[in-house]
């Protein structure tokens, strides 16, 4: 287990859909336990593999005293309620926006050994896990913000200490599916 470098926006890593996992192994459950580390160190409630560089479907959270991870998920939403609220990324350091999530979520995937898992989350647990699958699909949270909002947050984002303006990718759909990801 080692505290991972976390990957700040404009990286393409970020901007890039992870690859499923397919090798639920060492690597894997190393990967998970850096994940983990590496976001308590940083003092996040999520962190998503891209973040860190590797291009896999995976991620790890602590929400409320849940801590837990997701290989591969898939979501669904059983209503239509929604929330807005304060929502920060760690690739975004010091940038926080009200965002619109869903307020219900069921998550299901798989845990480091391949075992089918599923994770059940209102509030703050479901924005956290739609924040993290937002980041496997190359999807950062301020994509999600309307059109005013955006660019307040670029505006932010240009004046912020860790911003490089020769790595920022600015996507324009942020529904991308093409699955092409980096290895470790």
């Amino acid at each position: 287990m080692t505290v991972q470098p976390i990957r700040y926006f404009g990286d393409p890593v970020l901007r890039t859909p992870a690859d499923p996992v397919v090798t639920f192994d060492k690597e894997l459950r190393v990967l998970i336990k850096d994940l983990l580390e590496t976001m308590q160190e940083a003092g996040g409630v999520g962190l998503a593999a891209p973040q860190i560089g590797v291009g896999l479907r995976a991620f790890a959270f602590e929400v409320d005293e849940v801590v837990g991870h997701l290989v591969n998920p898939a979501l669904e939403f059983p209503d239509d309620e929604e929330q807005e609220g304060d929502e920060g990324c760690l690739s975004l350091p010091g940038v926080y926006f009200d965002t619109k999530r869903r307020m219900n979520v069921v998550a299901k995937g798989f845990n480091e050994y391949g075992d089918p898992i599923q994770v059940v989350g209102a509030g703050m647990l479901a924005r956290c896990i739609q924040h993290e699958t937002d980041h496997l699909d190359g999807v950062i949270f301020i994509d999600r913000l309307d059109a005013q909002l955006r660019k307040e947050a670029l505006r932010e984002i240009r004046r912020a200490e860790w911003y490089d303006p020769g790595r920022t990718v600015i996507k324009v759909s942020p529904h991308t599916t093409s699955p092409f990801g980096l290895g470790r």
